[in-house]
C-alpha cells in the first residue's frame, strides 16, 4: 500500500511541475484553463484513435446566396465585411476559451502566418457547447492575445448552433439552401469550415482535427 501511496505521490508531483512548465509564460489563466492546455497533446492524440478523421468536401457547386454578401461584427465592435477577402481561402472556427481544444488557437495562429495573403483565418467566440465561453467580448479578445498570440480576426460573441439567434455566417454555412450543399452544423468548439477564393464553402473539419493536419495544409494549398 506505502508503495502505491509513494507511487501516487511522485505522479501527482510530476503532473504539477508539467502543468507549470507548459503554462510557464501564459498570464490571466484560470487553473481549468491551464489543467486544459496541459492536457491537450493527449486529447489530440485520443482524438485520432477511433478512426478516420470525418472531414466532409463540397462538390463545387456554386452557392445559391453569395458568401460575399454577409457582414459581421468584429469582437472590438467594429462592422465587417466579407467580400474583402475575394481572392483568398477563408478558415471559420467557432472557438471557446474553456474547451479541451482550445489551445488550438495557437496552431490557428501559425496557419494564418504561413499563408499571408492566401488565407484568412476568423474565429467566431460561441458559448453554445457546454458554456465553455462566457467571457465578455472584451476579456475573449485579452485571453486570445496575451495567451496564443492571436492576430487574426475575431467576432464578437455568438450562437452557432441552428436556432432562432443563429449568427448569420452560421445560417449560411449550415443551410444547404445557402451555400449549395452542406447542412452539418458544428459538431463542438472548434469545427472548421474551408471557403475557397471564389466563395465556394469547400471543406468541413472536425474539431478534433487540428488546423495543421496534412488534410487540412492540402485543402489550404491546392
Amino acid at each position: 500500500m506505502k508503495y502505491f501511496l509513494f507511487g501516487s505521490f511522485i505522479l501527482f508531483v510530476f503532473v504539477c511541475i508539467y502543468v507549470v512548465t507548459v503554462n510557464w509564460n501564459l498570464k490571466n489563466m484560470t487553473l481549468k484553463q491551464k489543467l486544459l492546455k496541459a492536457a491537450y497533446p493527449a486529447l489530440m492524440w485520443f482524438s485520432k484513435k477511433p478512426g478516420p478523421q470525418s472531414v466532409i468536401s463540397g462538390n463545387g457547386t456554386i452557392p445559391p446566396a453569395s458568401f460575399y454578401l454577409l457582414t459581421d461584427t468584429l469582437i472590438n465592435g467594429q462592422a465587417f465585411n466579407f467580400e474583402q477577402f475575394k481572392g483568398r481561402k477563408i478558415l471559420l472556427v467557432n472557438t471557446a476559451s474553456d474547451c479541451g481544444y482550445t489551445a488550438q488557437y495557437e496552431a490557428l495562429e501559425q496557419l494564418s502566418q504561413k499563408y499571408p495573403g492566401k488565407l484568412a483565418v476568423i474565429g467566431f467566440p460561441s458559448n453554445d457547447f457546454q458554456d465553455q465561453e462566457k467571457g465578455t467580448d472584451e476579456s475573449i479578445a485579452q485571453f486570445c492575445k496575451i495567451n496564443y498570440g492571436v492576430t487574426f480576426p475575431l467576432m464578437k460573441k455568438s450562437s452557432v448552433k441552428k436556432s432562432f439567434g443563429q449568427n448569420q455566417v452560421y445560417q449560411w454555412l449550415t443551410d444547404a439552401g445557402k451555400n449549395g450543399w452542406n447542412s452539418k452544423p458544428p459538431e463542438w468548439n472548434f469545427t472548421k469550415y474551408l471557403i475557397d477564393e471564389n466563395g465556394k464553402l469547400v471543406n468541413y473539419f472536425p474539431p478534433g482535427m487540428s488546423p495543421t493536419d496534412a488534410a487540412v495544409l492540402k485543402a489550404i494549398e491546392n
